[in-house]
């Protein structure tokens, strides 16, 4: 949480709905001053109520300037919020509209919270910042996650991300390598000597383009061009002529592929099972159903790996506890936001993390009975 969480001690009742928002110390200004203004002048007797004196109404005066003093200084704990801001990926893939519908779940349902929901360039800056302490919650794929755990500088991180904290597991992204038609690319090996796009620079695609690459006994070095664009751009350049094959690890139906395959005749290259196995965890086989994209008529084999939920320790058990808890019920609203939603389950959530689970996510799955 940030500077504007609540401090230890402090109620956190909510707004009056529609009234308007005083700034606690110019309130406590005020009402000091009106108060001490009738001390210094009181009222002329002939305004007294019937049976009081000076006296009694001096006392009563006083008591009057303790309660609103009591009063003015409980102030900035009614009002303190927290903050929630989700750290997701580009906008047109699928992290994004699921961050965007978590964002909204958590500012309607947990009391005092704002949330914002921040386009990033996904996996690898999302726990960069999370253990900077500018974000309380982010999704990443499994490999980075472990690779920011570790402190693996070749993946982007420069030491051990030790505040991370997992939230849950939620689907599996789908390594997606997608060529034009026109290109000629149908197979990995074809990659050799054509141009791809691999994802943003150090992101968690990229890091998934360099792994599947090397596991079918190529690298960079061996293709024609290198593009490191996120997935929108990849398409555009695509539609343009100037891009051969994009490889994009999202859930199933992303965005960008859907608009290219919609507009361009397109091939889905597959990872055969072999490829995957020389990688190892946390890559799986994993299948992407025929008419997952338009023009694609038969399932194709892939890989897959296991996105998170992640939070920091600098999180509260009691909010992080609520955060998790609003994920897992929430599953309808998720599924809304996108397809891949469908594929986050509870009974999977507690397991697999390379990172250690936050207490307030245990807390929750220790209710529904996923761990001891």
């Amino acid at each position: 949480m940030r500077s504007g969480a609540p401090r230890s001690g402090c109620a956190t009742s909510p707004h009056p709905p529609g009234s308007p928002k005083v700034e606690p110390e110019r309130l406590f200004t005020a009402v000091l001053f009106c108060l001490l203004d009738g001390l210094t002048r009181p009222p002329h007797p002939a305004n007294f109520p019937a049976g009081l004196g000076s006296t009694e109404i001096m006392k009563r005066t006083i008591f009057g300037v303790a309660a609103a003093l009591a009063l003015a200084a409980s102030a900035p704990c009614a009002h303190a919020q927290s903050f929630i801001n989700v750290l997701t990926g580009g906008t047109s893939g699928v992290y994004y509209p699921l961050g965007v519908a978590i964002g909204k779940i958590y500012g309607d349902k947990i009391l005092n919270v704002k949330t914002q929901v921040q386009a990033t360039k996904a996996s690898v800056e999302n726990l960069i910042l999370l253990q900077q302490g500018r974000g309380e919650l982010a999704f990443t794929l499994g490999d980075s996650l472990k690779a920011a755990w570790d402190g693996d500088e070749e993946a982007g991180f420069k030491t051990k991300l030790d505040k991370l904290r997992t939230i849950g597991a939620i689907y599996p992204n789908y390594i997606q390598i997608v060529a034009t038609t026109e290109s000629g690319i149908k197979t990995l090996a074809d990659l050799k000597a054509k141009s791809l796009s691999v994802g943003a620079p150090k992101s968690g695609t990229e890091l998934n383009s360099r792994a599947i690459l090397s596991a079918a006994g190529m690298s960079y070095k061996d293709l024609g061009k290198v593009e490191y664009l996120p997935f929108a751009e990849s398409v555009d350049l695509m539609k343009n002529r100037q891009l051969g094959a994009t490889l994009q690890s999202a859930g199933l139906g992303v965005a960008s592929l859907k608009d290219l395959s919609t507009s361009s005749p397109i091939t889905v290259v597959s990872v055969p099972k072999e490829t995957v196995d020389k990688i190892g965890p946390p890559f799986i086989a994993a299948t992407i159903p025929a008419n997952t994209y338009t023009g694609q008529d038969k399932d194709v084999p892939t890989a897959a790996v296991v996105n998170y939920l992640v939070t920091s320790s600098a999180v509260s058990d009691d909010l992080a506890y609520q955060m998790t808890k609003l994920v897992y019920e929430s599953l309808p609203e998720l599924q809304n936001a996108h397809a891949a939603g469908k594929e986050i389950k509870l009974e999977t959530a507690a397991a697999g993390s390379p990172v250690p689970l936050h207490p307030g996510a245990i807390r929750y799955y220790k209710e529904k009975g996923l761990i001891k």
